[in-house]
């Protein structure tokens, strides 16, 4: 079972920054030790029944100033087929953007780019700054990677407003918009609306990873809600399944990741081949 990997990071703690890794900054989590390390491409480590065919490398805060350094370190030492989100700030200048944007394309794994929202989606998505910075990314035909929580309804209604007056804005959503721990939950239904809201847009796509950030010791059957949830608003095409590494470790190893979705009864094989490969083949441009 060929897998593309469509969101993870990879660390180098010599070379990089990664100021949010350090004891001392945000997040604060107890058990941030487990992910404060090196982490290279041949600590993918997959086995039978998986072959690991290639991977989206997500932007880790390797250099947040210079973002093209992670990319560069990237393309020197990773040999499997990979393509790359870099990091950007969306609050730049317009002039200063586009000059990011074109160091950023001189590298030929960079798809897309990532500044994370978060709390913050509804003022920045509100400004119009970060609106035409957007709408640059559009023209570019490069991906923006959506990260902020769609149990917030404000936000998720600002970023309606702005893809339809960017119909040809690809955009990810990350760890399938953060969904809330409780089912029957008021935030539950929030969220669920919101994807249903944005569903209708062929380009908008959806990604399963992050469980463990919402809950180190999720269940299986929230995962699998989660994820039935998502295939049943975005469809079995706009929908793909991630590990978030190394932040998966938080819960298990990257092949138990893996298997939990394997042992999916919900997903049948035509299904995972779609979730677990195609989709990110097709997305994000990956050749076979």
């Amino acid at each position: 079972m060929k897998i593309i990997d469509p969101h993870l990071h990879l660390f180098d703690l010599e070379q990089g920054g990664y100021q949010w890794l350090k004891a001392e900054s945000p997040p604060f989590w107890s058990d941030k030790n487990i992910i404060n390390h090196s982490f290279t491409e041949k600590d993918l480590q997959l086995s039978s029944p998986f072959k690991l065919a290639g991977f989206v490398h997500i932007e880790a805060g390797f250099d947040n100033q210079q973002p093209w350094r992670e990319i560069a370190w990237l393309e020197r030492t990773c040999s499997l087929p990979f393509r790359s989100i870099a990091g950007i700030n969306l609050l730049l200048s317009s002039n200063d953007f586009q000059q990011t944007l074109d160091k950023l394309c001189q590298y030929k794994s960079v798809v897309g780019v990532r500044d994370i929202l978060d709390d913050n989606a509804c003022e920045y998505l509100s400004n119009p700054l970060v609106q035409k910075n957007l709408a640059l990314l559009s023209k570019q035909q490069l991906i923006f990677e959506c990260q902020m929580p769609f149990t917030d309804v404000a936000a998720t209604a600002q970023l309606v407003k702005v893809v339809g007056e960017l119909p040809t804005l690809n955009l990810v959503i990350n760890h399938a918009g953060c969904p809330p721990k409780n089912v029957n939950s008021d935030l539950w239904k929030n969220w669920q609306q919101s994807l249903q809201s944005l569903s209708c847009f062929e380009n908008i796509s959806i990604k399963c990873s992050g469980f463990e950030m919402i809950n180190r010791k999720y269940s299986a059957t929230w995962q699998q809600s989660v994820i039935e949830l998502c295939l049943s608003t975005f469809g079995s095409n706009k929908t793909m399944l991630a590990s978030n590494f190394p932040l998966c470790l938080f819960k298990s190893s990257y092949q138990r990741s893996w298997l939990a979705h394997k042992e999916n009864k919900g997903l049948s094989n035509e299904t995972l081949e779609l979730l677990c490969y195609k989709n990110a083949q097709r997305i994000y441009k990956i050749p076979s």
